[in-house]
């Protein structure tokens, strides 16, 4: 069973940034894909980034491309996400969770989940 808590949530005026941290209690951690999703009220639990075992390969929504940026330090069993330039539209419950294939972008291709922290950007 691997763990996964989400930290760095809060709340940000539009342009600011938010740095996002997952822990995970996985000894294996970098056996691992991970992936941030998020969901919005009202609406479906949408992808948002991803990252290889090794952190050498990054995947992204277009949404979020050129402003998010997914990383991981498998010494610290730790992914991160950083968000600049944030929008209102970004405000969700960010994710992350762990997937022991290759993964992808959709949510039943990942098998351990984090309880989410809230992200809600003013206008």
């Amino acid at each position: 069973q691997v763990q996964l808590v989400e930290s760095g949530g809060g709340l940000v005026q539009a342009g600011g940034s938010l740095r996002l941290s997952c822990a995970s209690s996985a000894r294996t951690f970098s056996m691992y894909t991970m992936g941030w999703f998020r969901l919005a009220p009202g609406k479906g639990r949408d992808f948002v980034a991803r990252i290889s075992k090794s952190g050498g390969l990054t995947y992204y929504a277009d949404a979020v491309k050129g402003r998010f940026t997914i990383s991981r330090d498998n010494a610290k069993n730790t992914l991160y996400l950083q968000m600049n330039s944030l929008k209102p539209e970004d405000t969700a419950v960010y994710y992350c969770a762990a997937s022991g294939g290759s993964g992808g972008y959709r949510v039943y291709e990942y098998y351990y989940w984090g309880q989410g922290t809230q992200v809600t950007v003013s206008s």
